[in-house]
């Protein structure tokens, strides 16, 4: 279990260090101006991809841009929206990049997707299952099992988010890059912000799986 804590310790900070540079990449370079907007930016990716039935909203907050393939929207946080920067074409870019796969059936976003129902109810349950099943390990081991195999779907869904976050800031990078949105000078600004962004995907991912082995190893423990 030591081991496991200092594990799951180099996890919580690198997570803090990814979170503390995605901020520091995104204010950095929402001081470098262009052209259009967010808004303008997602409208014209949909167009050059063909997609002319996803509308482009504003969402409030911070970072909180996603794209919604139930109500095809692409929903841009107010710090992207109306912004003419760098920061906010990579990330409007991003977004559109996931409408694009859901246009081309991409498999690991449809797997994702599919997933979204059973994660979610997990979500709502799972930390009561394993707490209970942790209080009751002696005389109802089961219930741990249980939570630990709610607790396993979240896990495989983040590793399944993954290749769909990777794939979606490739389309965004190769299009701001053909389309002129970006150019020699800012090409590289848009990669790093976007491949800050998927690092946090990334420590999220073997956060879950750390705490996954966590709760494994106490149900294999046991009888010790």
């Amino acid at each position: 279990m030591t081991l496991y804590w200092i594990i799951f310790g180099g996890i919580a900070v690198a997570s803090w260090l990814v979170s503390a540079n995605l901020q520091s990449k995104f204010k950095k370079y929402a001081q470098t101006s262009i052209g259009m907007n967010g808004k303008a930016i997602a409208e014209k990716m949909l167009q050059d991809n063909g997609i002319f039935d996803v509308a482009v909203i504003s969402t409030p907050g911070h970072l909180t841009d996603h794209y919604n393939p139930v109500t095809k929207t692409i929903n841009l946080s107010e710090s992207v929206y109306g912004q003419y920067n760098i920061a906010s074409a990579a990330v409007a870019a991003h977004e559109c990049g996931h409408a694009v796969q859901h246009t081309k059936a991409y498999a690991p976003l449809k797997m994702r997707s599919a997933l979204v129902p059973v994660v979610k109810f997990s979500s709502n349950v799972v930390h009561w299952i394993l707490l209970g099943g942790m209080l009751l390990i002696q005389s109802f081991p089961q219930l741990l099992l249980a939570g630990i195999c709610l607790f396993a779907l979240t896990t495989l869904f983040s590793f399944i988010t993954l290749p769909v976050e990777i794939d979606a800031s490739k389309r965004a990078i190769a299009w701001l890059s053909a389309s002129g949105v970006t150019h020699r000078g800012t090409d590289e600004m848009a990669k790093s912000a976007l491949r800050s962004a998927a690092y946090t995907y990334v420590v999220a991912a073997l956060g879950s799986l750390a705490t996954l082995l966590y709760y494994i190893f106490i149900f294999l423990g046991r009888r010790r």
